[in-house]
């Protein structure tokens, strides 16, 4: 039997000093579905050159710039063009390149924020239905198998009806000021011109909410923020506190900061129903812990000999109890989907990715926080994204 191609595919951005695009290469590459076989890298040309090298990308097909790997990759034969477009750039660009590369005929896997507005994300969901092509959103922390087994509880009831959404994400690498230090992350992350209208909470507020709303199941009708700056001169929040409100009626509470000195990515979510409890944290993701009315706290662990654990975790897992899997698996798990969905043929959704649904109500959390905030911290129901 002759071996499955490998799925092609480019990138732009995530040259040489970019932390989230060899993290992308790496888990593209970490259960050999994927070959790298072109890339926009870097607007200086010689970090792109470099990149290129090191990512063994033929010269021929190390681009200028976006415009230009879309143009020559599509005049290329159809079984030796680029596939599936890989998009890792600051978060003004997201919507010009997926547009344009679902226009063209490819797929595309995009870092959050989908958009810079929930205007733009609407106009990409038009161009996206239109073409057919597949659409994945970088929701990384959607890929852990113990988030699976938590939403999986959730549906089947284990904790009864729903009261309390608690979700908090605190960083600390913000805590000085590092844009005008040099660092090219936190120069683009708080420029309005490239983040968007919002910088925490568009950065890793976002993850929080889609954390919130995918475990849990509900989606937040309401909400009341208060965000801010605690670094003299920033022009984006660095910090901010949601209270949140769903149409099923439970109520909680959303926590994002990247100025919580001396915090690494401590995303943690916890639910409380009638009949029990669900607690994650990010930092130890291999762990679930499981509250229940009139029973002793129990912990349910990943691993593939383990107890209790339903279908789609099993999927997600590659170990046994006892050997971690973390980031790299968990965004190597949206890598293993979509490649699925190419080679099956799939268009439109990609099972088991966040898609253009997820971009969408990340978009109208930021739209409805940033417009409670402008309005004195008044509750602000979510725009439509139906």
């Amino acid at each position: 039997m002759s071996p499955t191609p490998r799925v092609r595919l480019g990138m732009v951005g995530g040259g040489e000093g970019a932390f989230i695009g060899q993290v992308h290469r790496l888990a593209a590459n970490l259960d050999g579905h994927f070959e790298l076989v072109c890339g926009a890298f870097s607007r200086d040309a010689d970090n792109n050159a470099r990149t290129g090298a090191a990512c063994g990308v033929a010269a021929s097909r190390l681009y200028a710039d976006w415009q230009s790997l879309l143009n020559a990759e599509r005049a290329l034969p159809a079984d030796q063009r680029m596939q599936l477009l890989v998009i890792v750039t600051p978060n003004h660009l997201h919507v010009p390149i997926a547009d344009a590369a679902l226009a063209a005929g490819f797929h595309v896997f995009c870092e959050k924020p989908a958009a810079l507005s929930l205007d733009e994300a609407r106009g990409l969901d038009a161009t996206w239905r239109e073409h057919g092509g597949l659409y994945g959103l970088a929701h990384t922390y959607l890929g852990y198998p113990m988030v699976w087994q938590a939403r999986a509880m959730v549906a089947a009831g284990t904790l009864g009806r729903l009261r309390k959404i608690h979700v908090e994400y605190p960083q600390g690498w913000l805590g000085e000021t590092l844009e005008t230090q040099g660092n090219k992350q936190a120069g683009w992350r708080t420029d309005p011109a490239q983040a968007g209208p919002s910088g925490c909470m568009a950065d890793i507020g976002t993850h929080a909410f889609g954390l919130a709303e995918f475990v849990s199941g509900q989606r937040v009708a309401s909400l009341c923020a208060s965000l801010g700056s605690h670094v003299d001169g920033r022009r984006l929040d660095d910090d901010g506190d949601v209270l949140l409100r769903t149409a099923e009626g439970a109520s909680g509470t959303l926590i994002a900061s990247q100025v919580s000195t001396g915090e690494e990515n401590a995303l943690k979510l916890r639910l409380y129903g009638e009949d029990g409890a669900l607690e994650w944290h990010q930092m130890e993701p291999n762990s679930l812990i499981h509250r229940s009315r009139g029973a002793p706290m129990r912990v349910l662990r990943g691993g593939i000999d383990q107890p209790e654990l339903v279908d789609a975790v099993m999927a997600r897992l590659r170990l046994p109890g006892g050997h971690p899997e973390g980031y790299l698996e968990a965004l190597g798990n949206l890598y293993r989907d979509t490649a699925s969905a190419i080679r099956r043929g799939d268009r439109g959704d990609i099972a088991g990715v966040p898609g253009m649904a997820s971009g969408l109500r990340g978009m109208a959390f930021i739209e409805a926080v940033t417009q409670s905030q402008a309005g004195g911290s008044r509750w602000t129901d979510l725009p439509s994204t139906d």
